[in-house]
């Protein structure tokens, strides 16, 4: 699996859960459960080549999609050098 370095995008959350789901809604508020979320970050994990260190406040702004991607974006773009 090759590793990704530009930051995850809403788009790239959708394809990451879609492994798992067969189907994710268009809209910002799509809710995730917790093991929708469990997997996407393991995906994110595996695509990215880095170990998410999530504190409570990240988890609770990761409870849909849209806020999983900003997340995504803050700790995956964030890591310039890993």
């Amino acid at each position: 699996m090759s590793e990704t370095t530009a930051a995850p995008t809403r788009e790239d959350v959708v394809e990451m859960i879609s492994g798992y789901r067969a189907q994710v809604s268009k809209g910002d508020t799509e809710e995730l459960d917790s093991l929708e979320l469990a997997w996407l970050l393991h995906q994110a994990e595996q695509r990215y080549g880095v170990e998410l260190d999530l504190d409570d406040a990240d988890l609770s702004r990761m409870h849909t999609v849209a806020g999983a991607a900003q997340v995504l974006a803050d700790l995956v773009g964030g890591r310039g050098d890993g």
